[in-house]
């Protein structure tokens, strides 16, 4: 294996609460703290232990998005990726878009294995890594818990509904990642200060041949309804009662 492409995402990171706008048009990012998607930091993880297992891979960052996703890109060169590309847009980018964008990008890199999270936190879409693989017309595995990578040949454990399911796809292929793939390293200083001086280019959509199309519109942003006050009771019987009253049971 010569080459692992690993898809991330700027995002509002995890641990910030998010605020609705007063006019219900989107959510506040002014002064947020903006993060990795966690799961494609967990695909930047697995993309960093297959090579260090010996492939001897080089590991490629992609990104899409606005001037300061940058950022982001600089956290994955801290964790070990050799280099990073930014495709940067002031446009909203929808799944397909990013598809095709990473489409285009596979093809003038020639990856042996495409590597992303299985959706992003902050519109759970869920479709940019089976979009992605139809397009290059390649194998895909989705929600990946295990990865291990034998010759020309993945072997991949998913978790699906009735439980875990392991198949093997021919490489070059797509694989999206679960939570429980891996626990992502912790990013030192010094590999901090080493990532500066990793290359990083910056491409538009247009010299990809990519339009960002617009497909969906939201119409309206609501906070989650506020959940009510919980009540004490003295015992069993209590209980039992108010659930009666409630009629939960």
């Amino acid at each position: 294996m010569k080459k692992i492409m690993v898809c991330i995402k700027r995002v509002v990171d995890y641990n910030v609460r998010v605020r609705v706008k007063a006019d219900g048009s989107g959510v506040m990012l002014d002064g947020v703290k903006m993060s990795v998607n966690p799961f494609d930091e967990i695909a930047l993880e697995e993309a960093l232990r297959i090579k260090e297992r010996g492939t001897n891979a080089e590991i490629l960052a992609v990104a899409i998005g606005v001037a300061e996703a940058q950022q982001q890109l600089r956290t994955a060169l801290a964790m070990g990726a050799d280099r990073a590309i930014l495709v940067q847009t002031e446009q909203p980018v929808e799944p397909l878009t990013a598809a095709q964008t990473f489409l285009a990008l596979a093809r003038r890199e020639n990856p042996d294995l495409i590597l992303l999270g299985k959706q992003a936190i902050d519109d759970d879409a869920n479709q940019t890594g089976q979009m992605l693989a139809a397009l290059w017309d390649r194998p895909q595995a989705t929600y990946a818990s295990k990865l291990a990578i034998d010759g020309g040949k993945a072997t991949v454990t998913r978790e699906v509904d009735a439980g875990l399911e392991t198949i093997e796809v021919d490489l070059p292929a797509v694989v999206s990642v679960d939570l429980r793939l891996n626990e992502p390293r912790y990013v030192k200083l010094p590999d901090i200060m080493k990532a500066k001086k990793k290359p990083l280019d910056v491409v538009s959509l247009e010299s990809l041949g990519v339009a960002a199309a617009v497909w969906l519109k939201a119409v309206k942003t609501e906070p989650p309804p506020q959940r009510q006050k919980g009540i004490m009771v003295k015992d069993v019987a209590e209980l039992v009662g108010v659930l009666k009253s409630k009629g939960l049971i």
